[in-house]
Order: C-alpha cells, then structure tokens, then sequence
C-alpha cells in the first residue's frame, strides 16, 4: 500500500487539510511554551546587562535624561502712555517707623575679674607711720604652710620718725607685724635709749618658714609655718653696738627687763634653758591655745668671771693652823706594829709584853679627806 503525501492527498484531501492544521496547532503551542521558558531568562538578562556595556554608555542608568520641556510664559503688555496713574496704598504705622537695629552680636564673655578684698582692721591700723610693711598676696603651700592678711615687714617707725630695719626683711601676718612694731616703739626703744644710744635694726634671725617645728622631719608644722613667729637675736645700736639677748656679758638687768615686756605680749617665749635649739635667740609667736594658755621659758644667767681662777688662793694670815700628826720616836718598825694592832672597834691594842698603852697627850692621826671630782655645770 502507497502511502506518500502525494497520494495520500489525492486519495484524502480532507484528512491532509486536517493534518496540516493540528499540526500548525502543536507549533504554536510549542512557540507559546519556550516563550514562557525564555521570558525570566530574558528579563533578568537584561536587568544584569553585559559586562561591556558600563563601557559605552549603554547601561540604562547611564542614559542621558531628556530634557524637560521648557514652557514658555508670556510677558505682560507694556502700560499704555494715557492710562491713568495708579494710587499707591499707605503703608501701614509699623512701616513708618524706622527699621529696628540689629541685634549687635554678643561679645565674647571675659572671666569676671575677682573683687579686690577688702582691708582688715588690722591692715588698715599698720599705717606708714607706725611701719613700713607693705602687704604681699596669701600663701597657700603644702601642709597648711603660709596664711592670709600677710606683709613684708621692712622698718618700723618710732614715735620720733627714725626707723629701726628689719634686717633680714620679715614674712610676717599682720597681727604679728603690729604685735612687734608696737613692742620696739613701746618697750624696747626707750629701754635702750637709757643704755646710752638709739636702736637702729632689728636682727631677725628668722620668719616666715615652710617647715615642722625646730627643723625636725615629720614634726608638727611650727608657727614659723604660718607666719606667725620670729625669732630675734640681738638690736643694733645707733653708735655701732650690738646688744645680745643671749649674751651673758649683758647686764643682766636690761636682759631680765627685755624677758619681762616679751613674756607680757607674746604666747610663746623660747630661750636658753628651754631647749637647745634656742640657746643663741628667742622665738616669738602668738600661737592660739585653749585658755589663752602661755610658755615663757627663757633663763637669764649670770655674768661670767672676768678671770677664771687657775690657782687656790693663799691662806688667810688668821686663819687656825693645821694640825699635824705627832711623830713617834720608836722609826718605822713601832709605826708598822702600832697600826698593824688593832681591835675589832678601830683602836690600837697593847704590846704582847705588856708596855703601857701610848700616853695621852700624844696625838691622834686622822685620815685624810679625799679629793672630789670636780663638777662640770653647763649653762
């Protein structure tokens, strides 16, 4: 049986037409189907793009925009010569007054300056014509050290305008200065004037000093810490004398007046005999204790012998003679014999041979006292 398409065609041409067509149906489905495959493929393909395209620009970010479209407003007429002049609207009240100044830019804020403290009573009494003392601004050092209210003591004026200087210059609170510029205007100016001249300078040996007490590490702080205390050693006289509160060749007189006025004024007197770190000056200061409590500790000695004794002096003519101890006729042997006998209570025995005992006016030997140690005293 033949069965090629010319002859099937010929012997069927209505089933070849109906082949034809179910076949021309099943290619589209098939399109239709690797359309459906391909399409995400496609999409995504596109939205990745191809590694060359950054390179000419074809990336879709790349693009060039188009332009906007310009819209183009028309200009109004030119007013025409015979129109009417138009009225202007009054301004209202606020425009007429003038425009407010504009807030000037802020200055740049300065630290406020300290208000300058006040005088204290103190300060204000130490006047030029008591003292030279100009003040000096407040210590604060380490451990309490300095104070406030403080002045460099320079002079101190008397009552009849002469100076006696400070020498060396003193640190000193001005409770203090004042406390010892009325002192040597009060009591020590005309002491001295009666020793026959004029004070002149105070010999400060020391004043203000950041240190514990009599220089000891770790000791409590002294006033000499606070500028509280002075330490005074001698006055200079005006004729070129130096007057030692130490020195025992001092009368002793002018020194016990001196102890007398300090004791009077100040709450603390150190000198020799109190310790001896003071043997060579004496330490003033106004120390605050419970009960206004005060140490006045300060030994005025007498003079030393102008000429120091090397030798006893000679017997007075009315003085008793010494006695002597007797001499026995009998040499050395009855010597020997007569100490060498003795009874149990210290008095000599008799012979074996039984001579008389020594007479009775003969003397009788005492011992010798012996010599002492001589003591050595310190002052």
């Amino acid at each position: 049986m033949n069965c090629s398409a010319e002859k099937a065609s010929r012997k069927w041409p209505d089933g070849a037409f109906r082949r034809s067509r179910a076949a021309m149906v099943t290619a589209a489905a098939a399109a239709l189907w690797l359309g459906m495959q391909a399409g995400p493929a496609e999409a995504a393909r596109r939205s990745a793009g191809f590694p060359w395209d950054d390179l000419f620009g074809t990336h879709p970010h790349h693009r060039p925009r188009a332009a906007p479209r310009r819209v183009v407003v028309p200009l109004p007429k030119p007013r025409p010569a015979e129109a009417p002049a138009a009225e202007q609207p009054e301004p209202p009240a606020a425009a007429t007054q003038p425009p407010a100044q504009p807030a000037q830019p802020a200055e740049a804020a300065k630290p406020a300056e300290p208000a300058a403290p006040q005088p204290s009573a103190c300060r204000q009494a130490l006047t030029e014509e008591i003292a030279i003392a100009p003040s000096i601004p407040d210590i604060h050092g380490a451990g309490g050290c300095g104070g406030e209210d403080l002045v460099r003591l320079e002079a101190i004026v008397l009552p009849d305008k002469r100076k006696v200087t400070v020498k060396p210059v003193a640190i000193l609170r001005c409770k203090m200065a004042s406390e010892i510029a009325d002192w040597i205007r009060t009591d020590i100016a005309p002491l001295v004037q009666g020793q026959g001249s004029a004070i002149s300078v105070l010999d400060n040996f020391d004043s203000f000093e950041c240190r514990g007490r009599n220089r000891v590490a770790g000791a409590q702080l002294s006033e000499h810490g606070r500028a509280n205390a002075l330490d005074v050693r001698a006055f200079g006289l005006a004729n070129g004398k130096s007057i030692s509160l130490t020195d025992r060749s001092v009368p002793r007189g002018l020194r016990e007046s001196v102890l007398h006025s300090v004791c009077a004024r100040f709450a603390t007197v150190l000198g020799p005999g109190s310790d001896w770190y003071h043997e060579d000056h004496i330490h003033l200061d106004l120390m605050e204790r419970r009960n206004n409590y005060r140490i006045c500790q300060w030994n005025v000695y007498d003079p030393l012998p102008q000429t120091a004794p090397l030798l006893p002096a000679e017997r007075p003519e009315e003085a008793p003679p010494r006695e002597v101890a007797a001499k026995s006729d009998g040499g050395k042997d009855e010597r020997s014999k007569a100490d060498t006998s003795k009874l149990g209570d210290g008095k000599p025995n008799a012979t074996k041979s039984g001579d008389a005992a020594a007479p009775k006016g003969a003397a009788e030997t005492k011992p010798q006292p012996t010599k002492k140690r001589r003591q050595s005293w310190r002052f």
